[in-house]
């Protein structure tokens, strides 16, 4: 196996730039066979990916990996590729009446050279998913994996090279050196996974170029049980979001809602719950990932003194030990001042709160910022409607957690502190196309007579028709 060059970014971003201008517009069969190319790669090297991913995070459950990392990419992949032909058709569009007889379309046209900046948690997921929607859209793209993940980002770099050339695709990681001279590059457009504080700096750089962006944030994503839903049930499918990748999902549930009668009860089930998913003692359970390296990890322990120290109750179910497996830590009697609950928490904490109404689930969740995700548990319609109606986030899943990210044929994007822009299915393709609008004149249609001098019998008609005549509440002028 010949390990390619490492590429420099100028240069690539040069060479990308020129071959887009010399292929504009990719045919859909050109573009299918890239994805189908990617798709081929991803399946040949998905055990040398699991292994990689493995060894960066100093233990990485394969399933895991497998499901969350493999198959969603191969899903996103399978969707664009058959959906890929009616996305890129023409849109008509009606005219306005004065113009009747003329046509309008919207044409979706490749931005041109995409940059893609991936996070650690789910490296293949939000490095191809992404990549992936731009290949679609017609595009060439310069990936830039993050500094923590060095087997995978040479695996991809591999995987990726052997189907194509640097000028349509190329590979960026740490050797790169400063971030910031990725995102300083004047890219047709960004998509960027990560912290809400690194997407500020990222929507920074990408504003000295005017370049759009599209970022896929986090926040602080409530689960909110309500009094009619079993709290065994909830406390299973969250303590599920709270275990896979060790909680370090950024549509992980961030922190539980449950109403006050219902505490012990919930409490319990997460401790059962984890103890028949990973055992008593996660420590030397290689189905339970760690924590991705020692500094996060020193990060998780210190969110959790702190709380301990104003006054909360911790609940650790099973040995915690001092490396990066850490089980998941119940954190009760939880105040506003306390760390963990004004940061995003991305790892194996769950804070329970108690409350006594609807108003004051609100109340909370009004308090931060709009989430990435909202997660509730019940069965009740009108109450659901009631929480959907009233809180905004990016995305939702009832009566369970996560869910709705995988599913392709819907957007996925944030809102407000979580993100902004959309990527997944039709939208993703959308969002990594230029939406231009082509009208073309009938060839006898008589636009000449809008044009000067004027008031002439056509435009008072159609003045009046539009804009009134006479009207007693149009205001006049000083």
């Amino acid at each position: 196996m010949t390990t390619p060059p490492l590429p420099a970014l100028q240069p690539t971003f040069e060479h990308q730039q020129a071959a887009a201008l010399a292929q504009p517009y990719p045919s859909a069969a050109e573009r299918k066979d890239r994805l189908k190319a990617l798709k081929r790669q991803l399946l040949r090297y998905q055990d040398v990916l699991i292994a990689a991913i493995d060894q960066d995070f100093g233990g990485r459950a394969a399933a895991e990996t497998k499901m969350l990392d493999i198959l969603p990419t191969t899903l996103e992949i399978n969707h664009a590729i058959t959906h890929l032909r009616r996305w890129m058709r023409p849109s008509k569009r009606h005219t306005e009446l004065l113009f009747l007889s003329n046509s309008l379309q919207v044409h979706y046209q490749p931005k041109g050279v995409v940059g893609v900046i991936a996070t650690w948690n789910f490296p293949v997921y939000l490095a191809l998913g992404p990549m992936a929607a731009a290949l679609a859209a017609g595009n060439r793209v310069m990936l830039r994996m993050p500094d923590n993940t060095p087997r995978t980002t040479a695996t991809l770099r591999q995987l990726l090279a052997e189907v194509f050339p640097p000028h349509l695709v190329a590979v960026f990681g740490a050797e790169q050196g400063d971030p910031n001279d990725f995102t300083a590059l004047p890219f047709n457009h960004i998509v960027f996974t990560g912290s809400p504080a690194i997407g500020r700096v990222v929507m920074g750089q990408a504003a000295k170029n005017l370049t759009p962006v599209t970022l896929e944030l986090g926040g602080k994503s409530p689960a909110v049980v309500l009094p009619d839903y079993s709290m065994r049930d909830a406390a299973k499918r969250i303590a599920h979001g709270k275990g896979v990748n060790c909680g370090q999902i950024c549509v992980a549930p961030d922190y539980a809602l449950v109403p006050r009668a219902g505490l012990a009860e919930f409490v319990q089930a997460l401790q059962e719950t984890q103890a028949r998913f990973y055992g008593s003692n996660v420590l030397g359970n290689a189905e339970y990932t760690s924590v991705i390296n020692a500094r996060h990890a020193a990060r998780i322990r210190q969110l959790l003194d702190d709380a301990r120290a104003k006054g909360a109750t911790v609940t650790v179910c099973g040995p915690a030990g001092d490396g990066q497996r850490l089980p998941l830590h119940i954190v009760t009697g939880c105040t506003s001042d306390m760390a963990l609950m004004q940061e995003e928490i991305f790892g194996p904490i769950l804070p329970v709160l108690v409350y006594d109404s609807l108003d004051e689930v609100l109340r909370e969740i009004h308090s931060r910022p709009r989430p990435l995700a909202l997660y509730c548990f019940s069965h009740d319609a009108r109450a659901r409607e009631h929480l959907l109606t009233h809180t905004h986030s990016g995305g939702v899943t009832l009566n369970d957690w996560g869910w709705h990210f995988i599913n392709h044929d819907a957007p996925c994007g944030g809102v407000g502190n979580s993100g902004m822009g959309t990527y997944h299915g039709e939208e993703g393709f959308r969002e990594l196309s230029h939406a231009r609008t082509v009208f073309k004149r009938h060839r006898f249609f008589p636009i000449d007579l809008f044009y000067p001098p004027y008031g002439n019998v056509v435009q008072h008609l159609s003045l009046a028709l539009f804009t009134g005549k006479g009207d007693p509440n149009v205001v006049k002028p000083f």
